[in-house]
């Protein structure tokens, strides 16, 4: 470079310089751990309940029902990201979202009031909207058709989830009302428990089923990943790698270890014997229950929650389980333990209970309405819109497979194909 050309470029570069104007950046811990959350659910959507509900079905249907679950979590992707997220968090009124972000358009680099990236949070809570709806698969296990899932999963998003999720999630009137839901017990497991319950009434009960199933170690091996991938539920709703992350997993996991040894012990003394399958039962109890405090209880609260859970549950299995034929107990395990986690979390987030307490001046007897009211109501929209959707789309497709269908098995009528290759 000539002299004459490099002295005004070094004066020009050695001059103050004007301050750039500062863009807000998201943080990458935070966002890391929003990402590594989602992919934990994702585990427990799909691997997770799909060995879950495989190994609980009759031989001849279990490749089928994992089929099913496949679909669900593709045809409730692309409803969310069409919708959905729009619907529940978009800027919006009481009862739903705006259209602002409809096809996932106009995010924004940083979640307003977050250190994450809005994309980040739009995948950890698509992996809840996949969760609640891969759950209703085992409600009605070996008797419904993977055409039928397919229509009825964007519709049930939209008419039950997105409602009940934006009511309380996204600034509706729920959360006005002040019902508190951490991560989840009202809105994925309650929701899902009372969804599964419509969908069982509906379909009514198999022909022919074994319990518990054809191969119970499937189903161990699902419930482990479950345990395991619903951790990332109550950590990514701490929407950042804080001390609040780590104590919800905590108490996630005491919750679930007290559940699954109260199940145990119950199960010891009524039958004689303790089930294997019972543990996972349990332990997945305690976990629908502690959702809806996991970062707002002490320990001993949380332990109290999965004791409270499993008793509750297990009760529940005994009188309901025997009556309706809800092939992978999802309204006991999830839409009892959910419910009894939301209505006990008033309780043990008191201080004296090592709770962090209320904020705004909410009494407790005014925290214990609002539960209710959020119970009741979820559980009447969970029956009666699930109800509605698949009756809407049994028009279209029946929801119930033929006899001849169920006798043969959904794997090799359905898809042509076995669980097991036998020869």
């Amino acid at each position: 470079m000539r002299l004459s050309l490099a002295l005004p470029l070094i004066t020009a570069l050695a001059l103050p310089q004007p301050a750039l104007a500062q863009v807000a950046a998201a943080d990458s811990g935070d966002t890391g751990w929003t990402i590594l959350c989602a992919l934990l659910v994702l585990l427990a959507a799909l691997p997770g309940l799909m060995l879950r509900h495989a190994g609980g079905v009759n031989v001849r249907s279990a490749l089928a029902v994992m089929a099913q679950g496949a679909g669900v979590v593709a045809a409730a992707s692309l409803t969310w990201a069409i919708a959905g997220y729009s619907l529940v968090y978009a800027p919006g009124g009481d009862w739903l979202g705006g259209g602002s972000n409809l096809l996932l358009a106009n995010l924004a680099q940083l979640r307003d009031g977050l250190t994450i990236p809005e994309s980040a949070f739009v995948l950890f809570q698509l992996a809840l909207a996949l969760l609640a709806a891969s759950l209703l698969v085992g409600a009605v296990a070996e008797r419904t058709p993977i055409g039928w899932w397919l229509l009825f999963t964007p519709l049930w998003l939209l008419l039950v989830y997105v409602p009940v999720a934006h009511a309380a999630w996204g600034g509706g009137w729920l959360a006005n009302l002040g019902v508190m839901d951490f991560s989840g017990g009202l809105v994925v497991h309650g929701l899902a428990g009372f969804s599964g319950l419509a969908l069982a009434l509906i379909a009514g009960a198999r022909r022919e089923h074994s319990d518990p199933g054809h191969a119970p170690v499937l189903g161990m091996a699902g419930g482990a990943l479950l345990w395991i991938g619903l951790s990332g539920v109550v950590g990514g709703w701490a929407l950042g790698a804080t001390d609040d992350a780590a104590t919800a997993i905590l108490n996630h996991h005491f919750a679930a270890c007290t559940a699954a040894l109260t199940w145990a012990l119950i199960d010891k003394l009524t039958a004689k014997r303790s089930s294997a399958t019972g543990v996972l039962s349990g332990a997945l109890a305690g976990i629908a229950a502690i959702s809806a405090s996991a970062a707002l209880v002490g320990t001993g609260g949380a332990m109290l929650i999965g004791l409270s859970a499993a008793v509750i549950c297990r009760l529940g299995a005994a009188l309901i389980g025997r009556r309706i034929d809800d092939g992978a107990n999802i309204f006991v395990i999830h839409g009892l333990g959910g419910m009894t986690g939301v209505l006990l979390l008033p309780l043990f987030v008191l201080p004296l209970l090592g709770g962090v307490g209320f904020e705004g001046g909410i009494s407790l007897s005014g925290a214990l309405l609002s539960q209710v009211i959020g119970v009741v109501v979820v559980a009447l929209w969970g029956l009666v819109g699930s109800a509605i959707a698949a009756l809407i789309v049994s028009v279209l497709i029946p929801m119930r497979v033929s006899a001849q269908t169920e006798a043969e098995g959904l794997d090799a009528t359905q898809h042509g194909q076995q669980s097991w290759d036998f020869r």
